[in-house]
């Protein structure tokens, strides 16, 4: 049995995957970044110096001045500020992997052409093999 598990797990797709999760986590780690540290304070700036990290709705009716500080009264809230910044970190995630299938797509060989094994009857326009002299739909004599 460990046999079995050591050459499933040596197979090269499970390695691939491996290594696929831990960059995409990589990845992940990054864009969130990109969003929280680069992204966001120039469109909150825009927006009147908006901080979108710290937009909340608290549910219990009382007043926090951050949302740091509304979790720490363990008060309820929507966050829907760190929402909006999840929403942006998975359409620069999507479009990146969106762009990278894109490019892998065009980087791939298009499949050979087969030979045609057939052709079309000149009378009927029924399929037939090549090399047939005659139709056998039809029974016309076939040029060629």
């Amino acid at each position: 049995m460990l046999k079995d598990f050591k050459a499933f797990v040596m197979k090269g797709n499970v390695l691939d995957l491996a290594v696929a999760v831990i960059i995409g986590a990589a990845f992940g780690a990054i864009v969130t970044s990109m969003v929280n540290d680069v992204i966001m304070p120039p469109i909150g700036l825009l927006l009147s110096g908006i901080d979108f990290k710290e937009l909340f709705v608290s549910l219990n009716g009382q007043s926090y001045p951050t949302l740091t500080a509304a979790k720490a009264a363990a008060a309820p809230v929507i966050a829907y500020g760190l929402f909006l910044n999840a929403i942006i970190n998975f359409l620069i995630v999507a479009f990146v992997i969106f762009m990278v299938v894109r490019a892998a797509s065009k980087m791939q060989k298009p499949a050979p052409v087969a030979d045609p094994t057939t052709k079309d009857c000149t009378f009927c326009f029924t399929p037939i093999p090549i090399p047939a002299k005659r139709c056998p739909h039809c029974t016309s004599q076939l040029a060629g």
